[in-house]
């Protein structure tokens, strides 16, 4: 009898213990593609970017141009004028360098910019997120999309549209 009641409370203990976590997947590419914020930012970074290049690369010219220049003449310059041709290439080519460093290093200006216009919308979508977890009492949510270690996921525990409902973008 004392052999029951103590199997009896183990199996109460351990159920209790037991309780199934729940979890979900979202699709963070897909929640992004569907909110026209993101859109407008990614197309605004991208026009930004190519300005930013085409300056970068017109500089690279502008050097590269006094380089075969200097090729040419070099032979007909003096010592001096020598020298001042290949300071005045090296100072195009740092100037190309820096101005690159400046726009798309790792703090760059292009990151910068992205920061400032991306930032806010992650943080909408992780709030939304972050709410509907609490709400409906996930203990993890999962990006299908950044982790390439999910291999199989059932679309039932997809919350992706439920995110972007919840950001007021309805599917």
């Amino acid at each position: 009898m004392i052999k029951k009641i103590l199997i009896a409370l183990t199996l109460l203990a351990s159920a209790t213990q037991m309780q199934a976590q729940k979890f979900a997947l979202i699709d963070l590419e897909y929640i992004l593609s569907n909110i026209p914020a993101y859109e407008r930012a990614n197309e605004q970074l991208n026009q930004t970017s190519k300005a930013w290049q085409n300056e970068i690369e017109a500089i690279s010219n502008e050097a590269a141009t006094l380089y075969k220049n200097y090729q040419n003449e070099s032979v007909f310059l003096s010592e001096a004028q020598k020298k001042e041709r290949e300071q005045a290439i090296v100072d195009k080519e740092k100037e190309a360098a820096d101005l690159k460093k400046k726009y798309f290093g790792p703090e760059g200006e292009l990151f910068k910019k992205r920061q400032s216009l991306v930032a806010p919308i992650h943080d909408e979508i992780y709030n939304a997120v972050k709410a509907i977890a609490q709400a409906r009492n996930f203990q993890l949510i999962l990006d299908r999309a950044s982790d390439s270690a999910i291999i199989f996921a059932s679309p039932a525990i997809d919350i992706s549209n439920e995110v972007l409902a919840k950001l007021g973008y309805s599917k």
